[in-house]
């Protein structure tokens, strides 16, 4: 593929809800400029955007695909989003190469959640935005309704450009507002133009006034010279339209059929045409490694800024980055310096991508995207520049995962493989996240819904060859002593040979919460000899650890050692470690045992329609309501502290809630006592589980 210059480059993100057919329409882009000769289909998996097998299998985008588009001179480079929610982390990434979005709409489902999740993304980050109005030929389709619901949405700054024309099964072409011309289609993905047919007419003239409005609001010139003239002429409105559309104050709205190929043509022009370039977009803020602002050009002249944006953990090639690049240029057989990681990286052969292929390109100038392979340290979220002149771009910001599985190869020995195998992951997905639970003992992993985490589970047996077990990961509850307690642990065994002997007296007494063990030693007239008192104490730990009735680890306890016998020669290190977690558990009995919870600091964000909901929600979930308040319009932040265990699906519960609207963060606060009810049922389902691990 030949080297564009920054003006003739466009770089635009499709976003938008799922099955609104954002990948059905870039295989028609494709098809339309003759870069593929048939469109696949969704449904018979083998469309250019969706190869991995997950997408295949599930019908479904699950991974960030790209593919370039040359048209009229211009090299369109199309990034293909998922669209539900459980993949937002590759929109959030995305979004930071673009210079434009395109949300595709379904003209029969109309406004979905991810299409105003895509839309408020792309406006915190100052992007323009039009709008698609795709699947206009399926039952049930209407343009009107989903115009009203765009507006409705989003404002008035939503401003149509075309008409459909024909309804359903009928639609047949598109009717342009400004030229009061049609283009109409019979197969072919170029239309035929020709006057406005009579059932267009008027119902497109109140449409072109609510273009002209929309077009007038932007620009005080020409609100001034629409209120004198009452109309704007068509130069002023496509001039309007361009500029309103750079400075994202207006959002044009345009119609297409994707999977019958209807408007493509229109659409690739509009975005040749109207999109900005990156050149249009002006200059980008870097920092410094002192924290000092620069602002650098888009030329291939400047030094070197580049992001990455996405990276592909293959098993044969490696790690694939994709990266834009702001300033400078990226060339074959270079070095260039990661200035978030602090090191050089080798770069070898540059490709851009069309899906899953690999195209060579010469050089990835200033406002073009491309792709490296095998680069050793790069992963998402860097900044590529040189070594002599070392700058930052702003790093990604990405939502907490806080859906959580315990997970844990399916085949002994396979443990190297899964730690290899999660952290090529990690790489490839910075919305992953995984830890190993001291407490509990396993292995979990953080995704954002059922179905990132099922697609990951996916990925580890088909790329990395390792199969696991999933399970809900065990909530870390502690035990502690309610009031004081005394026990003797006597472990004497004298038969014979060489015998065993130790016995200690320990008082066990209630610390404040948090405050972790301590140990006294109060032996006097040598009851103990000084080098087994240790050993008493490491017993009283290794009991402490395994807990006295539930299993789970014993904390916030004083423990002194009071008394104790020994032998001459039978007593040893063992003898009294034997002993002293003998003399904890009589003396946990004693001072009664309590089961305690981790609490976290819940802070929810909703709409005001849904707070009655969720709040009825938490407070069945035995929350302590902290307060609420404005968080935005129409929104509100709920603050609540609730027991984990109440939360650990709460990923998959608040977003069926809130039809995927609301969002929350979680963090540990504190332990809290469980109450008695509950923990009868906690103990009994934790010594069932030792049970079975003992036959086992």
């Amino acid at each position: 593929m030949k080297t564009y210059d920054a003006n003739d480059i466009r770089n635009v993100l499709l976003v938008g809800h799922g099955g609104a057919g954002k990948t059905t329409l870039l295989e028609a882009m494709l098809f339309a400029s003759g870069a593929i000769t048939r469109m696949g289909r969704v449904e018979d998996g083998n469309t250019v955007s969706d190869f991995e097998p997950e997408e295949v299998k599930k019908q479904i985008s699950v991974s960030l695909a790209m593919a370039p588009v040359e048209w009229g001179g211009v090299k369109i480079n199309v990034l293909d989003a998922p669209g539900y929610a459980d993949f937002i982390g590759d929109v959030r990434s995305a979004i930071r190469a673009v210079d434009a979005v395109l949300l595709v709409v379904s003209a029969v489902d109309g406004v979905e959640v991810q299409t105003e999740v895509a839309w408020e993304l792309a406006a915190e980050a100052g992007l323009p935005r039009a709008v698609l109005v795709n699947k206009l030929d399926r039952e049930r389709a209407s343009f009107e309704r989903v115009l009203d619901e765009l507006v409705q949405a989003f404002g008035t700054q939503v401003a149509p450009l075309e008409l459909p024309i024909g309804e359903e099964q009928a639609f047949r072409g598109v009717a342009d507002l400004l030229s009061r011309r049609a283009y109409t289609y019979d197969g072919s993905p170029t239309g035929t133009e020709g006057d406005w047919p009579e059932e267009v007419a008027a119902r497109a003239e109140p449409l072109r006034e609510k273009l002209m409005e929309a077009v007038a609001e932007s620009d005080d010139e020409l609100i001034e010279t629409y209120l004198e003239r009452g109309e704007l002429e068509e130069k002023e409105i496509v001039r309007g339209v361009k500029q309103g559309f750079g400075a994202a104050r207006i959002a044009p709205v345009l119609c297409a059929s994707a999977s019958k190929a209807i408007g493509i043509d229109r659409l690739l022009r509009f975005i040749a045409d109207e999109f900005p370039s990156p050149a249009e977009r002006g200059e980008i803020t870097v920092r410094s490694r002192s924290g000092e602002e620069q602002r650098r050009p888009t030329t291939p002249d400047a030094p070197l800024t580049a992001f990455v944006f996405k990276t592909i953990s293959d098993p044969y090639v490696g790690h694939i980055s994709m990266f834009r690049v702001f300033s400078g240029r990226v060339r074959p057989d270079s070095t260039v310096f990661n200035a978030t990681k602090g090191v050089d990286e080798r770069v070898g052969q540059l490709f851009t991508l069309r899906g899953k292929e690999h195209e060579t390109v010469s050089e990835v100038p200033a406002g073009d995207i491309g792709a490296v392979a095998k680069l050793s340290h790069t992963t998402t979220g860097d900044t590529l520049c040189t070594k002599d002149d070392p700058v930052q771009l702003p790093p990604l910001e990405m939502p907490e995962p806080l859906l959580a599985y315990a997970i844990a190869p399916k085949t002994k020995g396979d443990e190297d493989k899964l730690s290899s195998a999660l952290a090529r992951l990690l790489e490839e997905d910075p919305t992953l996240r995984v830890e190993r639970s001291e407490e509990t003992h396993e292995t979990v992993i953080y995704g954002m819904g059922e179905a990132h985490l099922d697609v990951i589970i996916e990925r580890m047996k088909r790329k990395f060859g390792v199969e696991v077990s999933t399970a809900p990961a065990k909530i870390a509850y502690r035990e502690t002593i309610r009031g004081r307690g005394k026990g003797t642990g006597r472990h004497v065994k004298q038969t014979g040979g060489h015998g065993q002997y130790g016995v200690c007296v320990i008082e066990i007494e209630p610390l404040p919460r948090g405050a972790g063990f301590e140990f006294v030693d109060k032996i006097f007239g040598g009851a103990i000899p000084n080098q087994f008192i240790p050993s008493v104490e490491k017993g009283v730990v290794k009991a402490m650890q395994q807990g006295v009735i539930s299993g789970y680890p014993m904390v916030d306890i004083r423990c002194t050692l009071v008394d104790g016998k020994f032998h001459p020669v039978d007593s040893s290190d063992m003898a009294f470690q034997i002993a002293g977690s003998l003399a904890l558990k009589e003396a946990a009995q004693q001072a009664g045992v309590i089961l305690l919870e981790p609490i976290v600091e819940l802070e929810v964000i909703v709409p005001e329609a849904y707070t009655g909901d969720v709040m009825g929600d938490l407070n069945s979930k035995r929350a302590k309501i902290g307060g609420i308040e404005s968080a935005g319009v129409g929104k509100q932040r709920i603050r609540a502290l609730v027991p984990q265990a109440e939360v650990a699906r709460y990923a998959i519960e608040l977003r069926s809630m809130t039809g995927g609207r609301g969002a929350f963060t979680m963090r540990f606060s504190h332990y809290e006592e469980v109450p008695p009810h509950l923990a009868e049922k906690i103990i009994a389902e934790a010594q069932r589980a030792k049970e079975e691990a003992q036959k086992k």
